[in-house]
């Protein structure tokens, strides 16, 4: 797994994600398509390829989250990619509406490359999960699901995690097959 400290960000790094990620859904309310990022007028930092996750909040309550678990861009394009598709793409919300434009919070996740877990059985499995730091990525045929490190806050039981993080991926709570593939990974949250 590429260790979390290999994401430096500065302050004013963060400042620029969070930044576009403002206008990428101000741009979107005005014109319907995420805003043109010059990946060139951002530091070395940004133009480097990440995967990222940009959650909306009004309120403390869950207004959208979108991300992607490859890094396929730069990370600024990815940031002002997600966040206009949390805004407007999410299918479990209705569109942002620009009443609710200011209301926003904007959270950005950056994710480290995925790790497997080897394990021998659900308990092994569960034994190696790390509540708090750990996200999840479950596999299985065409079933697969993630939950961000974040989501520990509202589910830090570990088998109640994993068990939700089943029934996210489209299985039964109770399901358990040898052959699922488990990964892991980190976010630099901010």
């Amino acid at each position: 797994m590429v260790p979390m400290s290999s994401i430096n960000l500065s302050a004013r790094d963060k400042e620029s994600c969070l930044h576009i990620a403002r206008e990428s859904i101000r741009y979107g309310l005005e014109h319907g398509i995420k805003i043109p990022v010059n990946t060139h007028d951002y530091s070395p930092a940004l133009q480097q390829k990440f995967a990222t996750f940009v959650t909306l909040h009004i309120n403390g309550v869950l207004r959208g989250c979108i991300g992607t678990l490859e890094a396929y861009q730069p990370l600024i394009d990815d940031v002002a990619e997600h966040a206009f598709a949390a805004a407007f793409s999410d299918p479990r919300f209705p569109k942002v509406e620009r009443s609710e434009f200011e209301l926003l919070d904007i959270e950005i996740s950056v994710l480290s490359l995925p790790e497997e877990i080897k394990f021998t059985d659900e308990n092994d499995l569960l034994n190696q999960i790390r509540p708090g730091i750990d996200g999840l990525i479950i596999e299985h045929g065409f079933n697969r699901g993630t939950f961000l490190p974040s989501v520990w806050q509202q589910l830090p039981d570990k088998r109640e995690f994993f068990n939700h993080l089943k029934m996210k991926a489209g299985l039964p709570a109770n399901w358990w097959d040898n052959n699922v593939k488990v990964s892991r990974y980190e976010t630099l949250l901010f």
